[in-house]
């Protein structure tokens, strides 16, 4: 059976990585500079740590391989990425956000073509847990955009002049 190879740290990897891979076109192609981009960024700056630090407790064989090396890259680039925004640098902010996210999208296609990976496998033993999976991550996903586009909403981001 395949789950035999599923352990927590694999799936929850691999779960996180989706919301990852969902999350980030949302704020990259929405309205900058709100506090649901903030917060939605927030959190996709969490699991994006999370994705990576767990990375190098996952190995094929023992070794590390260049997926090891992007993560590590993409750590270097979402805290670049992050210091840029608070230093209100967006050019080099946007640069950083959006390299590490094509980076994922990297990662991604390599553990998704690849024969011989988990999810391939997954999907052609058991593809009612596959979906169950993409469900989850599409439904939580979605969950946190209208959260964080109704606290932007009750919340101003920033207080009108003249206000005390």
């Amino acid at each position: 059976m395949i789950m035999e190879q599923w352990n927590w740290l694999i799936a929850t990897h691999a779960l996180a990585a989706g919301y990852v891979l969902v999350l980030g076109p949302v704020n990259i192609f929405r309205r900058k500079r709100d506090r649901a981009h903030r917060i939605i960024g927030y959190s996709w700056i969490a699991v994006m740590y999370y994705v990576c630090i767990s990375s190098f407790w996952i190995r094929d064989g023992g070794g590390f391989t260049w997926l090891h090396g992007l993560s590590a890259f993409t750590l270097l680039s979402v805290t670049l990425g992050l210091v840029s925004a608070i230093r209100h640098r967006i050019e080099s902010h946007r640069g950083n956000m959006i390299g590490a996210y094509l980076g994922t999208v990297t990662a991604f296609a390599f553990a998704v073509l690849v024969p011989g990976r988990r999810i391939p496998q997954l999907l052609s033993q058991e593809p009612a847990t596959l979906a169950f999976a993409a469900a989850l991550v599409l439904a939580s996903s979605a969950a946190l955009v209208l959260t964080a586009r109704s606290l932007a909403r009750k919340v101003p981001a920033t207080l009108p002049a003249g206000a005390p």
